[in-house]
């Protein structure tokens, strides 16, 4: 229980979304492009973090379903972002599976000229905790 309490707040900390805002009303859900591919809809993934119920997100495919196009959070009429709440899903997800770390001596091997040096530090920093 106590560990699910600590994904809860991680997930709550990484969306900055106010999931306690969520009517449930489904409109972010009816405005989803990818709806009918997600077990999970995107006010069932704001309700289930609300609630603490992380673990089956976790383990859903829902997650890496979401395009990320963020049109059900222009579409919520209370603002809670339920993509930025799928995306910190996803996250704590891929650092579940170790799949998240990057060292810094893999830089040069990533470098290119058409690539800018911002998207190599934030990419870095998301990737190396």
């Amino acid at each position: 229980m106590e560990n699910n309490n600590r994904k809860k707040e991680q997930i709550l900390r990484m969306s900055g979304a106010a999931v306690q805002k969520c009517m449930r009303c489904g409109k972010c859900s009816a405005t989803c492009p990818s709806y009918d591919e997600m077990e999970y809809h995107p006010h069932e993934f704001v309700y289930m973090v609300e609630r603490g119920d992380v673990e089956k997100l976790l383990k859903s495919e829902s997650v890496y379903k979401c395009l990320t196009c963020f049109a059900c959070v222009e579409r919520c009429p209370r603002g809670v972002e339920p993509a930025k709440v799928i995306e910190a899903v996803r996250l704590e997800a891929i650092r579940e599976q170790g799949k998240n770390h990057m060292k810094p001596d893999q830089i040069p091997e990533l470098l290119d000229e058409d690539i800018p040096g911002q998207l190599l530090m934030m990419a870095l920093r998301k990737y190396a905790k």
